[in-house]
């Protein structure tokens, strides 16, 4: 039978250090919640239950914990104790038994599903508790982790480590696994015999030592157990999670003219032989289809963009936006909620929104779709193969028919069908000698004011 797994995330930390009123776990990498990051983690390492404990700000964080995984369980702190305390709160959940439990912090976003099931061999092959630690450059100011073969027999905070201890540099990650079997009974021993009254979830170590279970150290990579507790710090493992992801993309066949000019999504998915250039941002849910070039200076957010699309340079596209393959976005160019079909070319200067362009459909500069009208918005249908030419306006509700033309300078207020030219500008008229008369009229008034 397969062995069970409940993954508790303690999230309970404030906000204080990072000057805000939004709960530390709520604050986003690659645009979702550090907590998302936590929880995704869990969900592909195959976590049978998840459990979240949760402290000030709670509220937000339920709302967040049900959004991401419904079926997460969700446990008040209500008083800070320490760790193991917080671990305890969630006590309904752990009683309900499962054969590892994996505590982890709401604050790691750059923890692997490897990690996990890293951990989750150890406890199947017999240890109590399994504490996850690093190797670092620095250890000043780390928890050491003091072993004796392969066993661990005690993690040492810095402030109380002899100068032995202080020079090991094996430190811990604060991440730990515990048997099922022995989790409550563990936890329950711990007691808040310290300088700050705290009960602490690494004192299980010692217990479980002097009761002659087994308790290993696993190493991870530090980069992965970084904790966020400063708004440095969350740029700081902003750039790790951007770093890992664009060598991610790379590894799989997309092009990167200046990787670190180039910023992702969690949700980002961009196929194999697509180009980037260098300043491109993808917001949420943006999917990249094979062959497309993206030029400098765009930026995505909820678009899909089609095989061998080109889109700008200074391209924006909005939700909603579906391109076709074979299409064409150009500089200074926004499109938002609208379908355009292959082949269709919006070059530049142009505003597409809440619209459906046709196949091979021409859109001038300067074209704006009139799509709201203070109350409403409303839809602008262009067919395929129309010509839209530049500095047009098209008033929506309105249809451009299949082949249609549309004079440039138009305001396009009624339908224009197919294969027809709508024109909606007034006619020129030219007045001989009238300019030399204004040029006249307007040298005496600047001679008149130059002589004030």
């Amino acid at each position: 039978m397969a062995r069970t797994c409940l993954s508790l995330i303690l999230a309970a930390g404030e906000g204080t250090r990072m000057r805000s009123s939004l709960p530390k776990v709520l604050h986003e990498v690659a645009n979702i919640p550090m907590l998302s990051h936590v929880m995704r983690v869990c969900s592909e390492a195959k976590s049978d239950k998840i459990a979240v404990v949760i402290g000030k700000g709670g509220e937000m964080v339920i709302d967040v914990v049900e959004k991401e995984n419904p079926n997460a369980s969700s446990h008040i702190q209500t008083e800070r104790l320490g760790t193991a305390h917080a671990v305890l709160a969630a006590r309904e959940a752990i009683e309900q038994g499962c054969d590892d439990i994996l505590v982890l912090f709401g604050d790691t976003p750059l923890l692997t599903p490897l990690t996990l099931t890293n951990m989750r061999e150890v406890l199947s092959n017999g240890a109590a508790i399994v504490v996850v630690g690093f190797y670092a450059k620095d250890p000043t100011g780390y928890g050491r982790l003091l072993e004796e073969g392969d066993k661990l027999v005690a993690i040492r905070e810095h402030a109380e480590a002899t100068q032995e201890e202080r020079a090991i540099d094996f430190c811990n990650g604060g991440i730990m696994g515990l048997s099922g079997e022995n989790a409550l009974a563990l936890l329950d021993a711990v007691d808040d015999n310290n300088a700050k009254g705290e009960y602490y979830l690494t004192d299980v170590v010692e217990i479980a030592n002097s009761k002659g279970l087994s308790v290993k150290a696993l190493e991870a990579p530090e980069a992965e157990l970084i904790g966020v507790n400063t708004r440095n710090g969350l740029a700081e493992v902003e750039m790790l999670w951007q770093n890992t992801a664009r060598q991610k993309l790379m590894a799989s066949g997309v092009t990167m003219q200046a990787p670190e000019t180039v910023f992702l999504s969690a949700d980002t998915i961009i196929e194999p032989d697509v180009e980037l250039e260098a300043n491109i941002v993808f917001g949420p849910k943006v999917v990249v289809k094979s062959g497309a070039k993206i030029k400098a200076f765009s930026h995505f957010e909820g678009a899909v963009i089609g095989e061998n699309a080109d889109i700008g340079p200074f391209a924006r596209l909005r939700p909603g936006t579906d391109l076709a393959s074979n299409t064409k976005v150009g500089n200074f160019v926004e499109v938002k909620n609208a379908l355009v079909h292959e082949g269709a070319k919006i070059n530049h200067l142009t505003y597409v929104g809440d619209a459906e362009v046709g196949a091979k459909a021409n859109i001038g500069a300067g074209t704006i779709t009139c799509n709201y009208d203070g109350m409403n918005k409303h839809k602008t249908t262009i067919g395929a193969g129309a010509f839209i030419g530049s500095n047009s306006a098209l008033v929506a509700p309105v249809m451009i028919g299949d082949g249609a033309y549309v004079a440039s300078g138009s305001v396009i207020t009624e339908d224009v069908p197919s294969d027809a030219l709508g024109i909606g500008r007034g006619r020129q008229v030219n007045k001989a000698g009238m300019g030399e008369e204004i040029r006249e009229r307007n040298t005496a008034l600047k001679a008149g004011r130059s002589e004030k």
